[in-house]
């Protein structure tokens, strides 16, 4: 949402809540990885918030890609997982990755606006989760205040929000977040926001590059 100042939230998931579950996705709609022709239209999907600046943030996806990505082959598009409808659109998407070569994370976890409300997140997110092994765990996850029905979601499933004041080259803003964050979560799921202090070697790693994850 435009309204919502971009600031930074960083999440932590180090036993899955299983209760969260849910694998049904509506009629006709089906998980599939991404093809290596189909780059466009996920870039698409990633911003389909902000089409305004689509030239801009397709810049940024694309530099991003070439960086974390292509030295690793096909190995992005073999792990995102997309919902597709019976037309083969793009409903929505994410990717667990081994960031840095050292600890997985959840990424680029987005619903098309004119499929929310249709279970397909939580099914996604069981989806990608739900073969992870006790040893892939902790899980992380970068987002933004504007994200507040990811966040709650990823509540659901066990994340909590990391303390720690900076993250890397980047400021953790969970001090201002939350009162945004508690005028759009509804209350009871607001107050089931958990925090927690972040392990040492996921601060060392991310502090060791530039890059981001």
């Amino acid at each position: 949402m435009s309204d919502i100042p971009s600031k930074d939230l960083f999440m932590m998931c180090e036993e899955l809540n299983k209760d969260a579950f849910s694998e049904l996705l509506p009629d006709g709609y089906y998980f599939r990885s991404l093809r290596t022709d189909e780059f466009e239209k996920w870039k698409d999907l990633q911003c389909i918030d902000n089409m305004e600046h689509r030239a801009a943030y397709h810049k940024v996806l694309d530099e991003y890609y070439k960086n974390a990505y292509e030295p690793e082959g096909d190995l992005f598009f073999n792990k995102c997982v997309v919902v597709c409808d019976k037309d083969d659109k793009f409903a929505g998407a994410c990717v667990i990755w081994k960031s840095y070569g050292k600890f997985n994370t959840l990424g680029w976890f987005k619903v098309g606006e004119a499929y929310e409300g249709r279970g397909i997140g939580r099914a996604l997110t069981t989806h990608v989760m739900k073969n992870l092994a006790e040893s892939d765990y902790p899980v992380f996850l970068h987002t933004h205040p504007s994200s507040y029905r990811a966040i709650k979601l990823y509540s659901d499933f066990g994340f909590r929000l990391i303390t720690d004041k900076k993250v890397g080259k980047r400021n953790n803003d969970l001090d201002e977040c939350m009162p945004i964050l508690k005028q759009y979560i509804p209350e009871k799921d607001f107050a089931n926001l958990k925090t927690v202090a972040a392990p040492q070697f996921f601060l060392d790693a991310a502090d060791s590059t530039d890059e981001s994850f």
